[in-house]
């Protein structure tokens, strides 16, 4: 039932319920899947690595797919995941495309550029990743245990980046692919703060573990991509020439945002405001990663005191 439309079969499903209060562990259970529940957090850990880690000792299939809850696969996505594993070997990561209903989640629009730019992945057709996407990564389980699994990042808030450290210096090869037309997701529907409160959480940190070459290229686009939307403002003095810019940042994120979810075309239209909603909340997870984190469904994030913290 679980898979019904992905054209495979003989596949063990465990979800770990992290003392989940939304119904997740009985609907996981009505659909087939084997539910643990997860064991009281150990000093040093973060809610995600410990269920991460529950989930792959119990797990008896060779290969080992970790999924984020907020995660679905669309008709075919799953077998067509695993047969680009058969190709890749390795570590393979999977940034889902973003399924965008309400209006407020339009404001993720940079949030998702940036995700997928900061695993260096597509930079270029021989672009070798450095960083993974944590909602979904599929391994063989003696590369996962070998590396050392979600114990060496225990205590990260972004565990995907530290783990790619982990496996490349194992010598184990990561790839990551876009995954639109493979697997989706649906992000902090619940309304503005959740939007706000959920990107805020630890986005800083993986900024922290961007390379700087690549945040030097990132950064350097985001300061053309504000002064093409200042530069319409010295129209008194510099004629419509200087809309070009602006219609050029308009043509890029029209293509790219079609990648990374389904964006409507105005969030490329009227860019500007969600590049603004970005700079305000990663400059508010800079001061939280700073000072005490923060809180996320009841527990509290990202803080510079680190451990005490529980990222469900």
């Amino acid at each position: 039932m679980l898979f019904a439309g992905q054209g495979v079969s003989g596949v063990e499903v465990i979800v770990v319920d992290d003392g989940s209060t939304d119904g997740t562990a009985a609907a996981a259970r009505a659909r087939g899947a084997r539910v643990l529940s997860g064991k009281p957090l150990p000093p040093g850990w973060l809610g995600k690595p410990w269920a991460c880690y529950q989930g792959a000792l119990a797990a008896r299939g060779e290969w080992l797919l970790f999924l984020d809850a907020d995660t679905f696969f669309e008709d075919g996505g799953l077998r067509r995941l695993l047969e680009t594993y058969q190709r890749t070997g390795g570590v393979l990561s999977v940034c889902p495309h973003h399924a965008v209903v309400r209006p407020h989640e339009q404001l993720s629009a940079f949030f998702n550029l940036m995700m997928a730019a900061g695993t260096g992945a597509f930079t270029g057709p021989r672009a070798r990743p450095t960083g993974l996407f944590g909602q979904c990564m599929l391994l063989d389980r003696a590369a996962y245990f070998g590396a050392g699994g979600h114990v060496t990042v225990r205590g990260r808030v972004l565990e995907n980046f530290h783990l790619a450290d982990a496996f490349r210096a194992r010598g184990v090869p990561l790839a990551c692919r876009l995954g639109c037309g493979c697997l989706s997701m649906r992000m902090y529907p619940g309304g503005l703060s959740d939007l706000v409160r959920g990107w805020g959480k630890g986005f800083a940190s993986g900024a922290a573990k961007t390379p700087a070459p690549l945040m030097a290229l990132i950064v350097a686009w985001m300061i053309g991509a504000v002064s093409a939307f200042l530069a319409p403002a010295a129209l008194a003095w510099g004629g419509p020439v200087l809309l070009i810019p602006y219609a050029l940042y308009v043509l890029q994120l029209l293509v790219l945002l079609r990648r990374v979810g389904a964006f409507s075309p105005w969030a490329a239209v009227l860019y500007p405001v969600p590049l603004v909603f970005y700079m305000a909340v990663f400059t508010r997870s800079v001061r939280a990663a700073k000072g005490g984190g923060v809180v996320w469904k009841g527990r509290t994030v990202g803080g510079a005191a680190g451990g005490g913290g529980h990222a469900g």
